[in-house]
């Protein structure tokens, strides 16, 4: 089942599987599927029906939040959800077995980390592989679904920490910047510095680099 995107998150989806009987209702989605360096980080939510009147207010599709916004956010969020999963896949795994294994890997260790587990499960943009929990795909889920946008902004929080974490500890490429996207600073770090192992070297723009070594 795939549903299609509204404008703004809500709790309509959500409405109706609570009334159908699901209880541990978890959105689902995913940060730095398109960066060049870092991991993929998942997260999955699970919202108390009786506990949404601070989230409607901060939680949007974490593209559209400033940082200072998403840290608040993903602050409420953890304060009156029932459970918060993250879930990390790193760089080897994600040259060795490529990017869709891994948003699938990470995608499972999210919801493997939610206590009370999960009944049903809303995914943004596709289904997992897997048939061990009934789901649902959510077009665009973090711009309709209140579960599935709070899910990316704690994806999106997590992994912007990780990567300043990353910058600390492997400097001169301005990781805490640009998250491992490819801005036109990251090119540059990469031109003067060339591939740090924190790179997917499977991206054409890494491997191209690592190509173009003397």
């Amino acid at each position: 089942m795939t549903i299609v995107p509204e404008k703004t998150p809500s709790v309509a989806i959500e409405d109706v599987l609570w009334a159908a009987g699901a209880r541990h209702l978890a959105g689902i989605d995913e940060a730095g599927r398109g960066a060049w360096a870092g991991p993929v980080v998942a997260a999955a939510v699970i919202l108390d029906p009786v506990r949404l009147g601070r989230l409607g207010a901060c939680v949007f599709d974490s593209k559209l939040l400033t940082a200072p916004q998403r840290a608040n956010a993903a602050k409420v969020i953890r304060d009156e959800a029932l459970a918060v999963g993250v879930g990390t896949v790193p760089v080897e795994v994600i040259d060795h077995a490529g990017l869709a294994f891994a948003g699938q890997l990470a995608f499972w260790r999210a919801v493997k980390e939610l206590n009370p587990e999960p009944d049903f499960l809303l995914v943004d943009g596709f289904q997992l592989w897997s048939n061990a929990y009934r789901q649902a795909a959510v077009l665009q889920g973090d711009r309709q679904s209140l579960s599935v946008a709070a899910a990316s902004i704690i994806a999106k929080v997590s992994r912007d920490e990780f990567m300043r974490d990353l910058e600390e500890s492997t400097p001169g490429y301005g990781f805490a910047r640009h998250k491992g996207y490819g801005s036109p600073a990251h090119r540059l770090a990469l031109d003067e510095k060339g591939v740090s192992a924190h790179h997917r070297r499977s991206f054409r723009p890494i491997a191209t680099r690592i190509m173009a070594r003397p």
